[in-house]
């Protein structure tokens, strides 16, 4: 398994230097920069996967930074560092991109799970991107389904179920589970209204032969592809 590429950009450079020999003794790769310029330069030229950035750095400034490479890539996780504490600061730093923020002085450990918290997170959004359901393709972050290039869109309920038919497929999804999650309780009007739901996204889903969702009797629905 390949390690985790972090790009640290921190132009004190005894915490630098620190921080890169923390991380490191912890099995990731990390590339120091000393200014917003060189970090640029960095990113552009290895293949990152999470970024920590202090705020103040010369020649580029870390929103800076992180508002140009958020232009092109709004996955990619950013956690700032700073010596500002202020509520507007913090505030400027998640409008600039930022997906957390760490106050100086942190601990290492403090910085080590967030960074693994974040890259949970993040490849969990890419991966409800690409959901295989037959011959369709569901982007569960988007709410939409594609099939040989074409788009469907999704309402944020039908998205929702068919997520969890998908969870389950090939096995029973519980009638009152999914109502009480879903629609919050289980009487007879949600039922209803849920058996329309799926009729929906059978119409949705009717490209693909293949699939089917079948209503068990008594028990729930079973997405079969």
């Amino acid at each position: 398994m390949s390690k985790i590429k972090v790009l640290l950009a921190e132009d004190e450079e005894s915490l630098g230097i620190i921080v890169k020999e923390s991380l490191e003794s912890r099995d990731f790769n990390v590339f120091h920069a000393k200014n917003g310029i060189e970090a640029l330069e960095i990113y552009q030229s290895e293949k990152i996967d999470i970024l920590v950035l202090d705020v103040m750095m010369p020649l580029k400034d870390g929103f800076t930074l992180a508002k140009e490479i958020r232009e092109e890539n709004s996955l990619i996780p950013i956690i700032f560092l700073t010596a500002k504490s202020q509520a507007s600061d913090v505030v400027e730093g998640f409008n600039h991109g930022g997906n957390d923020y760490l106050k100086k002085p942190f601990s290492m450990e403090e910085l080590i799970i967030r960074i693994k918290a974040l890259l949970s997170r993040i490849t969990l959004q890419a991966n409800l991107q690409h959901l295989q359901i037959g011959h369709f393709t569901f982007n569960k972050t988007k709410q939409i389904l594609e099939f040989q290039s074409e788009i469907t869109q999704l309402t944020h309920r039908e998205s929702e179920l068919l997520f969890y038919l998908y969870q389950k497929k090939n096995q029973v999804l519980d009638r009152s589970f999914i109502l009480n999650k879903l629609w919050g309780n289980d009487d007879f009007f949600n039922a209803r209204s849920m058996d329309v739901f799926i009729t929906k996204l059978r119409k949705k889903l009717k490209k693909d032969t293949s699939i089917q969702i079948i209503n068990i009797r008594g028990y729930g629905y079973k997405l079969i592809c």
